[in-house]
């Protein structure tokens, strides 16, 4: 294993009547430069201190932005400019094999400043390089040749395999000590061992005396389900648990599967987070730091090729979880005001259960308990349109009633409010069948004809609306209540999702063309999970994987459906009206 020991550290001791000779000018600069060096690489740890962006600029060459950086070996490298490089020109081409390579920066001296010089030792005249500059050089690699470097063993996590077959195995990490009322993360890891194609399914529980998990439960239901991944990879979920002040100094967890259960212990402690780590990471000696193994450059860009008949063309050029930054002292005023925007997640993660509203748009009593029979209620929206007139017939999206499968009654009541003598207060009314027997503050609820259509196999429904008249409303709401009928053959027992549901919180809004609004999920009677978001036509806007729905330039109304990831039975709706911005106000007033 190579030495990469910049001590110890010699300087040079004057005295009078001592002859310098140049050896002794040398180890001047040595040993300045390695203790220099050695101070950097252990305070600051290496990787980009500013800039070195990547930029593609054409399919064959990209832009490099001044920066600084500081190798493995504390070594500083600074580009004073940017640079635009050829791919071709770049060291490292010509050995290029993958689609994937990654570009990367090194430390470089270069001799410079050629002067006259008498060679005292052959009595020859000569020229000498009077100077060394320090830069950089570019070069390139195949990502594949990247290799996960030597690790040192510590004391910190605790490391158990929970699962071993032929086909993967399955390891749980977490702190070997935690500290008292603090969270603490456990990482399942999930590793495929054969070449075998077949979905991998695994599920055990980690019982958990002194811990809490979600519900403040002392367990830990972990579970991979249907994992397809290839031989060598790896799949991870982190979960997080809560320690409970206790006076105990040790506690025992118990993991339980199909094959049976085994312990292991974890240290408890009246410490914080912080200066536990900070203990742990100063118990690291020099000598193990020595071992460790070091690069002597610094990756700067992972860039995605494609190959054609003559060339490599530029496809991607990738940075995000490539790149490793230093945390410079001299900037930590910039990083607090940046971090004062985000929230730390040891202050969103919280085990209680949600409260649920008494307005909640899914409620559900099962059969067979105190509460009542098996009924459902909720809300529809029905959009018309912009064109909506006398004698169209407008759709709902499927909805599901959560009664689970089986001979069910939709009973549809309209929903709207009504204006209180005290000034500026409004009741919310529910009309159920022939609105007409109510007082003329009900017109226009008779100029719709709704039906119902139950899909019995499905637990869902689907309402179709029908105007008798012109309407100047855009969107119907609708108050629907279902009733399971038994068949008296059943068990009354639980559907698979029970009364789970999801809801948007604001399931109809106006927006502006190429506007954008977030529309954010409410979870009922459930864990929050993952949600997927998609539009149900072609044109109608965009949306991203977070939520994010950007209205298109043609107006109009759009539908927007959203299901929960894993359980995509689990959905919901929403609608954008899109108008344009001289007219979106009127018609927020209209719904």
């Amino acid at each position: 294993m190579e030495n990469n020991q910049l001590y110890p550290f010699e300087r040079n001791r004057y005295y009078a009547g001592k002859m310098l000779t140049s050896s002794d000018f040398r180890a001047e600069q040595t040993y300045f430069n390695n203790k220099r060096r050695f101070i950097n690489s252990l305070i600051y740890g290496s990787g980009i201190i500013c800039g070195c962006n990547v930029f593609s600029l054409d399919d064959l060459s990209i832009l490099v932005e001044s920066g600084a950086a500081i190798d493995d070996f504390g070594r500083e490298i600074l580009i004073q400019s940017s640079a635009v490089k050829k791919l071709s020109a770049i060291e490292g081409f010509g050995e290029i094999e993958g689609d994937e390579v990654l570009l990367c920066m090194r430390y470089q001296e270069t001799p410079v400043h050629s002067v006259f010089a008498v060679n005292r030792e052959g009595q020859e005249d000569s020229y000498e390089y009077n100077r060394i500059s320090e830069g950089y050089e570019l070069f390139l690699k195949d990502a594949s040749e990247l290799m996960a470097g030597f690790e040192l063993e510590n004391d910190f996590f605790m490391v158990n395999r929970l699962y071993s077959g032929k086909d993967f195995c399955v390891e749980v990490m977490m702190p070997v000590t935690v500290c008292k009322g603090a969270l603490a993360k456990v990482q399942v890891k999930l590793k495929k061992l054969s070449d075998d194609m077949e979905p991998v399914t695994w599920k055990g529980v980690l019982q958990m005396p002194a811990f809490t998990a979600g519900g403040g439960k002392h367990e830990l239901k972990m579970e991979f389900t249907d994992v397809t991944i290839l031989k060598g990879q790896e799949v991870k979920k982190d979960y997080w648990v809560e320690s409970e002040e206790t006076e105990d100094d040790e506690t025992t967890l118990v993991f339980q599967d199909e094959r049976g259960n085994h312990s292991f212990k974890i240290r408890l402690r009246d410490a914080d987070p912080d200066g536990l780590v900070m203990e742990e990471i100063g118990k690291t000696s020099l000598e193990m730091l020595n071992l460790e193994e070091k690069k002597d450059y610094i990756i700067l860009a992972k860039l995605k090729l494609l190959r054609t008949d003559s060339a490599y063309i530029i496809d991607e050029v990738r940075e995000h979880g490539v790149k490793r930054y230093i945390s410079a002292p001299g900037r930590e005023a910039k990083r607090k005001e940046y971090g004062a925007f985000f929230r730390k997640k040891d202050q969103i993660l919280h085990f209680r259960p949600e409260n649920t509203k008494e307005d909640s748009k899914f409620q559900k009593m099962l059969p067979g308990k105190k509460e009542g029979p098996a009924v459902a209620t909720g809300i529809v929206e029905i959009p018309l349109g912009a064109d909506a007139k006398k004698g169209d017939v407008c759709y709902s999206g499927e909805i599901m009633h959560g009664l689970g499968r089986g001979n069910v009654y939709i009973e549809l009541g309209y929903e709207q409010y009504e204006s209180e003598s005290v000034p500026g207060a409004n009741i919310k009314s529910t009309i159920y069948g022939n609105a007409e027997l109510f007082d003329a503050e009900t017109e226009g609820i008779t100029n719709v004809e709704t039906a119902v259509k139950v899909l019995n196999d499905k637990g869902s429904f689907i309402v179709a609306a029908k105007l008798l008249k012109n309407m100047d409303c855009l969107v119907l709401t609708y108050r629907w209540v279902a009733m399971l009928f038994p068949s008296g053959e059943e068990n009354w027992k639980d559907e698979e999702y029970g009364n789970k549901s999801i809801a948007a919180e604001t399931p109809t809004v106006v927006l502006g063309t190429r506007e954008s609004y977030y529309f954010n999920v409410k979870f009922n009677n459930m864990e929050k999970c993952s949600v997927t978001y998609e539009l149900t036509e072609g044109g109608s806007g965009d949306i991203t994987a977070d939520g994010v729905y950007t209205a298109p330039r043609k107006e109009g109304v759009y539908e927007i459906r959203i299901y929960c990831t894993d359980m995509p039975v689990i959905c919901a709706y929403a609608y954008a009206i899109v108008r344009a911005k001289r007219d979106k106000e009127r018609n927020r007033s209209d719904i």
